[in-house]
């Protein structure tokens, strides 16, 4: 015998509704009337009886030092006040089939049902995704036919009464169970619970009352968005059954890399590489945005990895589009890897005017250099 513990996928000091519960999401899992698999059956009866000796703090204890040899067959029926209400944990079992008779699922199981909810993944550039777009997206979802009106029938006809049913969409039936056995109010199995059956189907849609459709949509894309931005456009999913309403369908974003710059936030990063002569005596270069090129002056005296901000040249925050993001650009000091023999004459000068102005001499201008380059000048 499997160990029960294992059976309800519980540890051994689980408490009492622990084991109700893991035992009701497993006997609704292997339940004969959902699961039809090969020994779905057998693992029900399993489940029950494992749920009947644990469940009983009484038989739990035998079961916790004997093992399964130590209950014999003494293990009677839990008390069903102790275990909780049965009514309840059967109710659970069925609410796939409309639960308990009378119950809110049932009316709303044949009444008008709301159609699906439907998800589109959509790829959007860089620039769009930070100044927004409109955007045209075929979508294939279900419309009410317009042959039939939603009805499923045919024109000049219409639903009749369920024979099986009467008109209920529901029907009793009798359930064995390891406690027995147990009538239960379940869908009809014949009109699937709508009381009413098709005789004469409509031919657009095959008694269905819907169709499927490929539709054209334009949606707006707000300035701002980033991946993983989810937009809701109302009623554009599929269509309800019945007269229900429509449902909604739902635009997931994903946004694609810029090839130079790098978003974070709000704020927009990029990197621009100037040589040693730009950093130390400053320059103007161009340098690109989001809003296109722009000039940007580098300061004199300009230190490696610096970052120079631009103010509103970021990303546009999302509903407001008017506040923005900043632009950080980080600065990389190039240093040249050769020089000509006039450059290192030139340089050399520079180096001896600077070292001639503090103590050491000889020692400050080999030692500049070599800073400066990487080899001795």
């Amino acid at each position: 015998m499997a160990d029960y513990y294992d059976l309800l996928g519980v540890s051994k000091n689980a408490d009492g509704d622990t084991l109700k519960r893991a035992y009701r999401r497993l006997a609704r899992q292997y339940h004969p009337d959902i699961n039809k698999d090969p020994g779905a059956e057998d693992r029900f009866k399993e489940i029950g009886r494992a749920y009947e000796v644990l469940g009983d703090p009484q038989t739990r204890a035998t079961y916790d030092q004997f093992g399964e040899a130590g209950l014999g067959g003494a293990a009677g029926m839990p008390d069903m006040g102790d275990m909780g209400g049965f009514a309840d944990l059967f109710e659970t079992f069925f609410s796939g089939f409309g639960g308990a008779s009378g119950s809110p699922g049932r009316s709303q199981r044949r009444g008008p049902q709301q159609g699906e909810d439907l998800r589109y993944d959509l790829t959007i550039d860089f620039d769009q995704a930070v100044f927004g777009k409109e955007r045209e997206i075929k979508i294939p979802h279900l419309e009410t036919c317009d042959s039939c009106r939603g009805s499923g029938a045919k024109a000049g006809s219409g639903p009749t009464t369920c024979s099986t049913c009467g008109g209920a969409g529901q029907v009793r039936r009798a359930t064995r169970t390891p406690f027995g056995s147990f009538t239960q109010v379940a869908e009809c199995p014949a009109c699937n619970g709508s009381g009413q059956l098709i005789s004469d189907p409509c031919g657009s849609c095959s008694g269905k009352g819907v169709q499927q459709v490929r539709k054209k949509l334009r949606i707006n894309i707000p300035a701002g968005v980033d991946t993983g931005t989810r937009l809701r456009i109302s009623g554009e999913g599929n269509a309800g059954m019945r007269g229900g309403p429509t449902g909604d369908l739902y635009v997931f974003l994903k946004v694609k890399n810029h090839p130079r710059l790098r978003r974070d936030g709000l704020n927009v990063l990029s990197e621009v590489n100037v040589s040693y002569l730009q950093a130390i005596l400053g320059d103007t270069i161009e340098v690109e945005t989001v809003d296109g090129p722009i000039t940007v002056e580098i300061p004199v005296g300009t230190q490696p990895n610096a970052v120079l901000t631009l103010e509103n040249k970021g990303i546009p925050k999302l509903g407001n589009p008017v506040a923005r993001g900043n632009q950080k650009i980080s600065v990389f000091v190039q240093l040249p890897t050769r020089i000509t023999d006039e450059e290192k004459k030139l340089l050399e000068d520079l180096a001896g005017y600077h070292s001639a102005r503090g103590p050491q001499h000889h020692h400050h201008k080999s030692g500049l250099f070599s800073r400066l380059f990487g080899q001795k000048g």
